[in-house]
C-alpha cells in the first residue's frame, strides 16, 4: 500500500525506492481502504482531461495512451451528462517474466462533465488520434438581438 495510491499501477517492492507501493498504509484496515487501493478501477482513474470553450462549441481532450478507439466510450447521459469511459488492461505475466519495475497503469477509468444548457447535445463528436480523444460538443448559437436604426428628423 503506498501514500500515493494507485498513481502508478501495480505493486513495486524496493525499500530504497521513493515510488514503492510496498510503504505502510495509515488507513489500511479500514472500511473505505479498500475502495481507494482497487487497482482494477482506481490505478487509471486519474485520465487527464481539458475542457475549453470556444465561440462555438466545447471541446474536451483526453490524454488516453495505448488505448485504441474501440476501448473507449463516449456518453451522453441524462440529457447533460457527458461521460468518458475505458479500461486499459494490464499485460499478461509469464511465470518465466522477471520485471523490474511497472509504472505504467492499467485499469477502468469513467470522467464525467456536467455541460451547460447551451450544449447541443444531438451534435456531439468525438475522435481519436496518436492517444488524444477530442469531443466536440456544439454550441446553440445566440442569436443577436436585431437592431433597427431610426433616423432622427428635424
Amino acid at each position: 500500500m503506498s501514500l500515493i495510491p494507485s498513481i502508478f499501477g501495480n505493486l513495486r517492492s524496493n525499500i530504497f525506492d521513493p515510488f514503492s507501493l510496498d510503504v505502510w498504509d495509515p488507513f489500511e484496515g479500514f472500511p473505505f481502504s479498500g475502495a481507494v487501493a482497487n487497482r482494477e478501477t482506481s490505478s487509471f482513474a486519474g485520465a487527464r482531461i481539458d475542457w475549453k470553450e470556444t465561440p462555438e462549441a466545447h471541446v474536451f481532450k483526453a490524454d488516453l495512451p495505448g488505448l485504441k478507439k474501440e476501448e473507449v466510450k463516449v456518453e451522453v447521459e441524462d440529457g447533460s451528462v457527458l461521460q468518458i469511459s475505458g479500461e486499459r488492461s494490464s499485460e499478461k505475466e509469464e511465470k518465466n517474466d522477471t520485471w523490474h519495475r511497472v509504472e505504467r497503469s492499467s485499469g477502468k477509468f469513467t470522467r464525467r462533465f456536467r455541460l451547460p444548457e447551451n450544449a447541443k447535445l444531438d451534435q456531439v463528436k468525438a475522435a481519436m488520434e496518436n492517444g488524444v480523444l477530442t469531443v466536440t460538443v456544439p454550441k446553440v448559437e445566440v442569436k443577436k438581438p436585431e437592431v433597427k436604426s431610426i433616423d432622427i428628423s428635424g
